[in-house]
């Protein structure tokens, strides 16, 4: 059976080729008479007619497709936030193509070549490190980017970001108001704007409260998983100092310290309370449901897709950066400590 074309939908409906094609493309419908587009969009359904993006791109000069450049895909924080974008870029007709970068530099150019390969109009980026020569090459070379939840230094381009930094200060208050004094930070990546932002907010913060500042008390993950949260618990432990409290630099790295609880029979939050970031899915389900601070990944995507279709549609426009509200949810693993 022959697949239908364009033409076939335009004689079936009985207007213009190119009346059909502005009908069935959600950027250019609003310029059809609705009944003349709901009808074109009848007979497309009855005839199984799919529109062929490469011939539109080769007509256009555009692909109708966004890059989404994703760190980590097993990371349950960036599923919500691609579904935020795809809330917004399918309603506006463009569809998104994700690659998954492992943190590795290298991988992260060649996905990135491989997107601009096939064309993409723009890129939602969430892997920014603090220094990211490759992004400061694509800003030169005038490639459409938005940042979702890091930002580079010295990048002009639009972000949108969770309040890291009052993130962090609610965590600290939080158990700063139960009676904890010595609260250790297992800190993220000081590679990453969010590793860096959230360890320097909690130092910040601690100062303002008159809590004990001991340099000892904060350690760095090589990575932002459960592993490595396991690793700077561990380390920090078997270095002797003391602590009733943990701040994590995300919900992975909290997820670490649940294995060494379980691992040193350490009993949360009577011996010890944590907070994670970012609220991932399934938090309440564990024993005991961490407390932890929730950003709004699915407004995060989608308005990161806004910016992006607003740079698409005006090039020149000044970058806008955008820093989202937070909110701490408490559950069970905070308490006062034993000897307040």
């Amino acid at each position: 059976m022959q697949t239908p074309t364009l033409r076939d939908v335009a004689h079936a409906a009985g207007v213009h080729p190119a009346t059909a094609s502005r009908a069935l493309n959600p950027s250019t419908r609003a310029l059809v008479n609705a009944d003349t587009a709901r009808r074109v969009i009848k007979v497309a359904e009855s005839l199984g007619y799919r529109p062929n993006p490469i011939a539109r791109g080769l007509k256009t000069s555009k692909s109708g497709s966004v890059g989404l450049v994703i760190p980590d895909l097993t990371n349950p924080l960036f599923p919500p936030i691609v579904r935020g974008i795809e809330d917004v870029l399918e309603p506006a007709g463009y569809s998104g193509l994700i690659v998954n970068t492992d943190n590795d530099p290298d991988r992260e150019q060649a996905q990135i070549e491989s997107l601009r390969s096939r064309q993409v109009e723009g890129l939602i980026v969430a892997t920014a490190l603090v220094h990211h020569p490759l992004l400061e090459q694509l800003r030169r070379e005038g490639v459409l980017m938005v940042m979702v939840n890091r930002r580079p230094d010295g990048i002009d381009v639009p972000s949108i970001t969770p309040d890291d930094a009052a993130g962090i200060q609610m965590a600290v208050q939080h158990l700063a108001g139960l009676g904890h004094r010595r609260i250790a930070h297992l800190a993220g990546p000081p590679n990453t704007s969010t590793g860096v932002v959230r360890a320097r907010s909690f130092r910040s913060t601690v100062r303002d409260l008159g809590l004990d500042d001991d340099p000892a008390l904060v350690t760095t993950c090589r990575y932002w998983s459960e592993d490595s949260g396991a690793e700077a618990l561990r380390e920090l432990l078997d270095s002797g100092v003391e602590f009733t409290a943990v701040v994590a630099g995300n919900d992975l790295i909290a997820l670490g310290c649940y294995d060494v609880f379980a691992e040193r029979g350490i009993d949360c939050p009577r011996t010890m309370s944590v907070v994670g970031f970012n609220d991932i899915p399934f938090l309440d389900k564990l024993r005991p449901p961490l407390t932890t601070v929730a950003i709004p990944h699915q407004q995060i995507g989608t308005e990161a897709a806004r910016l992006l279709l607003d740079g698409i549609a005006e090039p020149n426009r000044p970058a806008r950066s955008v820093l989202l509200p937070l909110t701490l949810v408490v559950r069970g693993s905070t308490a006062p400590p034993r000897d307040a």
